[in-house]
């Protein structure tokens, strides 16, 4: 296995992302590497010839967005009072397009993202799907897996 000197961490603004946050956290640390993490904004209700009401779902997204938003500086907040150095990037556009444009300016080692099957929901909402990033991807790619909540009945 190489020495990993540049990581990127996918953060698609979700709780969930906090366990690749976490896997980069660790293996930056283990390697001395750089961490950045990227979070693309793809706005789905920027899109034109929208005909239906999306003003509900709009602020859910954005409150989603919030909310995710603060759980990971809560995060990076911790882990840069112990010393690691992490970078953060907000890029507005295609996800995909715009992973791969960092992955290639930073000139990155790792990739390290959430694996998980998106919901509809989710696809519409972030815009991304693994397969895609995976595929286009120059550098190695970490998909680090979540345990299933358990269900509540």
């Amino acid at each position: 296995m190489e020495d990993f000197k540049r990581i990127l961490v996918v953060s698609r603004m979700t709780t969930n992302c906090q366990e690749a946050v976490h896997c980069g956290v660790s293996l930056a640390r283990k390697y001395g590497a750089e961490l950045s993490i990227i979070h693309v904004i793809h706005n789905p209700f920027g899109l034109e010839g929208w005909n239906l009401p999306t003003v509900s779902l709009e602020k859910e997204y954005q409150a989603m967005m919030r909310q995710a938003k603060e759980d990971l500086d809560r995060i990076l907040k911790k882990e840069r009072s112990e010393g690691l150095a992490v970078t953060e990037l907000i890029r507005e556009g295609e996800p995909t397009r715009e992973i791969l444009k960092a992955v290639e300016e930073l000139k990155i080692d790792l990739l390290v993202m959430l694996a998980h099957e998106e919901w509809r929901l989710e696809h519409f909402l972030f815009g991304r799907s693994n397969e895609e990033i995976v595929r286009k991807m120059p550098c190695s790619v970490l998909l680090v897996k979540k345990e299933p909540e358990p269900v509540k009945w």
